[in-house]
């Protein structure tokens, strides 16, 4: 784990503008781009937000090779409401999806109980830039990649499903978690069937990693 935050501008501009979708949108360059996150940031201790960075900016301290284009933060929805800078475009009970400067901001309200659990118990702190961000652990990222599987699956998102099980694996490849303790703890917040399903696939990508280090002794 690294002790100062990669940089988040960077990693969203290169999904930016390696992504063709966006090619005719030259409305932010690196500098404007740069300048949003860190004012994002500056907003956050003003307002003495309690967050927590989590999603693909979060999991690229702990893996490599993911990208993102959002900033994935896990907020209370009265931190949310105290920061009217961040417009929000859509809410539901448990998330809200907001923009500020151009950055496009997904937000786990902590009303959800798990949520909630991985902002207390599931974090650390890293440098960026003049800030010191609150990001998830490994933990809380298997802990919040676990609990979406389900309803992705449901929601026939295969697209979605495919890159939350290699997030789980990546972080389960690298570092080696109790991925049964990480599964008792999650129980109490998802549904016996959810419960089964998960062990289920934990299982079958753990035997993943076992042929992978099978065939290639000194990874």
């Amino acid at each position: 784990m690294l002790n100062t935050l990669l940089d988040i501008s960077q990693i969203i501009q290169n999904a930016t503008i390696f992504n063709p979708r966006h090619w005719g949108n030259v409305g932010m360059n690196s500098d404007t781009l740069l300048m949003a996150v860190s004012e994002l940031f500056d907003l956050l201790e003003q307002r003495d937000v309690a967050y927590v960075l989590v999603g693909g900016i979060a999991l690229l301290n702990y893996v490599e090779g993911r990208n993102t284009q959002d900033i994935d933060l896990i907020m209370a929805l009265e931190d949310l409401e105290n920061a009217p800078e961040i417009q929000v475009t859509y809410r539901d009970q448990f998330f809200a999806r907001g923009e500020f400067q151009g950055l496009q901001i997904d937000i786990l309200l902590t009303a959800n109980p798990l949520f909630r659990k991985v902002q207390q118990e599931h974090v650390t702190t890293l440098h960026f830039q003049d800030h010191d961000v609150t990001i998830a652990t490994v933990r809380g990222l298997l802990l919040l990649k676990l609990y979406a599987l389900p309803s992705l699956y449901r929601q026939g998102d295969f697209l979605r499903v495919g890159i939350y099980e290699n997030d789980i694996a990546s972080l389960m490849y690298e570092h080696h978690p109790d991925m049964n303790d990480i599964l008792a703890e999650l129980a109490p917040y998802v549904s016996d069937s959810d419960l089964r399903s998960l062990q289920e696939i934990v299982q079958e990508i753990e035997q993943r990693i076992q042929r992978f280090r099978t065939s290639h002794p000194s990874s």
